[in-house]
């Protein structure tokens, strides 16, 4: 058994910067088809905190707004969890091998790649997860408002101008890198549980904008919207013009492209670097 494997306290600040630098080298260095599988993975992963998320909040009108969101912040964290516990890349993960990067272990082009795959595998992961949630016709439960809630959070989340979302990206980000930087000091899976909860359960709760997570989120308002029944929109009392920013381009452009640079800045500056000028520039 190694030392670390015997020691029981977490890891201190320094020592984990460390170790983020070590992971993000060997992340940079997987080969591309084990990293799109995993990266299909996460998308999924992080979809099915989407899925748990809006069944928590689906029905809950009764209940004080904190409250819905604490409770929808809360569940969210299984995604997270499932991608670090269960071993998988996430883009928004991965904007801490910014870490490795300042410390030259890891080019530029290296650092791009990872990105790149990963971010196309998560978009694959969840879009993928989206058509299989809408074929299960999971969008008419509780009388079609499960539905309505999908496309009022796709509707909302593609509503947003373009400063307003990449800063809510920003603060998401800042949050899950946070959630991924506590976990480099646990030792076992039960601590790094509790590690992510806290900041994942606040970013949601919160509203902050997660690219991963709107790569499930609004995939899925798209498709309940264009190819949802007449039977379904008659149910919920509405029609799919009532969800008029709920569009391909407010997806892409309104949401996704100023929600993904948020998300690198917060994570990738904020955590990345900023620890990186703490902990290991000082060593140089």
């Amino acid at each position: 058994m190694t030392n670390e494997s015997l020691r029981i306290d977490a890891l201190a600040p320094a020592e984990m910067a460390k170790k983020a630098e070590d992971i993000g080298v060997k992340k940079a260095n997987l080969p591309a088809d084990q990293l799109i599988l995993l990266a299909i993975l996460a998308g999924v992963y992080i979809g099915l905190g989407g899925v748990f998320s809006t069944v928590v909040s689906t029905g809950a009108a009764g209940l004080p707004f904190g409250v819905v969101k604490l409770l929808s912040g809360l569940v969210f964290t299984v995604g997270l969890i499932f991608v670090v516990v269960g071993g998988a890349e996430l883009f928004t993960g991965n904007n801490l091998i910014t870490i490795a990067f300042a410390s030259g272990r890891v080019s530029l082009g290296a650092l791009l790649r990872n990105w790149g795959i990963v971010y196309v595998g998560n978009f694959l992961g969840a879009a993928f997860l989206a058509l299989l949630i809408f074929l299960s016709n999971e969008h008419t439960q509780a009388g079609g408002a499960w539905g309505l809630n999908a496309l009022s959070i796709g509707n909302m989340k593609t509503g947003f101008s373009f400063i307003p979302a990449m800063v809510s990206g920003i603060l998401c980000n800042f949050l899950v890198c946070l959630a991924v930087w506590l976990t480099f000091s646990c030792h076992t899976v039960a601590e790094k549980v509790l590690a992510i909860i806290p900041p994942i359960a606040t970013f949601v709760a919160a509203g902050f904008e997660h690219s991963v997570a709107n790569m499930y989120f609004i995939s899925l308002a798209l498709m309940v919207k264009y190819w949802g029944s007449a039977a379904f929109f008659e149910t919920i009392g509405k029609t799919s013009a009532d969800f008029s920013n709920l569009t391909l381009q407010n997806f892409l452009f309104t949401n996704l492209l100023p929600v993904t640079l948020g998300n690198i800045i917060g994570g990738g500056l904020f955590i990345g670097l900023l620890y990186w000028r703490i902990y290991i520039h000082s060593r140089h």
